[in-house]
């Protein structure tokens, strides 16, 4: 008798494969103001096992206080700098405003999807978008992958580099470093391919040779056990050039 499927067994959400929220440090997000653009002050970095980049805690003064938020540091970020956060903030390294008032060709990062939620795009250690190019109230801005995405004018986002870069450039070097590094996030290794399994662990498995044996596409309404490769894909085929 064959085991479930690896998709099954994390649809489930048991602790092996549920996101270790013990381990990020806070909410790390553009925060919310008013239309009165708020000043900060870099006062340490943060290593957040939950996230790819480090954190700077940043100490805003607003009104008659003020708060501590954590903020994806930026590359070249220093202890005691000077931030600003808001519509009227000046587009220097480090700071976050709308996109609408970025110029084109600026690198940005933590870009909000809609205005004020914080940050959806481009949050991981040495990545960056840039804007393209502006319209009436839309900005269209290039995504690392080399998507283009068009988003409202208003939707902020922080001018810069992700700090954090060159992670990738040292090799693991031993299957267990990359182990441990893949259980402090929850992720599955080894994985193993679909055709190297038997018939019985998983609809590639089987056969004379490794070799999927059937289409990679499947309809969304297939038994769970079956849901492997492309659920539902809006086209098949190769693209017609």
């Amino acid at each position: 008798m064959g085991k479930n499927l690896i998709q099954q067994r994390r649809g489930r959400g048991n602790l092996l494969y549920r996101a270790p929220s013990h381990k990020y440090k806070g909410d790390v997000r553009n925060p919310v103001v008013s239309k009165e653009t708020i000043q900060g002050t870099v006062k340490e970095f943060v290593h957040c096992p939950g996230h790819t980049a480090p954190l700077a805690k940043v100490q805003t003064i607003e009104g008659k206080g003020g708060k501590s938020v954590l903020m994806l540091a930026t590359e070249g970020m220093a202890v005691g700098q000077s931030i600003a956060i808001g519509d009227a903030a000046p587009a220097v390294s480090g700071n976050t405003l709308p996109v609408g008032q970025i110029a084109e060709g600026t690198y940005i990062y933590n870009i909000e999807n809609r205005p004020g939620d914080g940050g959806r795009f481009v949050r991981s250690g040495g990545t960056h978008a840039s804007v393209v190019s502006h319209s009436a109230d839309m900005t269209i801005v290039q995504l690392p992958s080399g998507k283009f995405k068009t988003l409202l004018s208003t939707c902020r986002a922080t001018i810069g580099v992700v700090a954090g870069g060159g992670r990738k450039d040292k090799p693991f070097a031993k299957a267990g470093k990359r182990y441990h590094a893949a259980m402090a996030k929850s992720w599955r290794y080894p994985q193993v391919r679909g055709v190297a399994m038997n018939p019985v662990d998983h609809p590639y498995g089987g056969g004379a040779h490794q070799h999927k044996g059937k289409t990679g596409s499947v309809k969304h309404g297939s038994p769970v056990g079956r849901k492997v490769g492309s659920v539902s894909p809006k086209r098949e085929g190769r693209l017609k050039r």
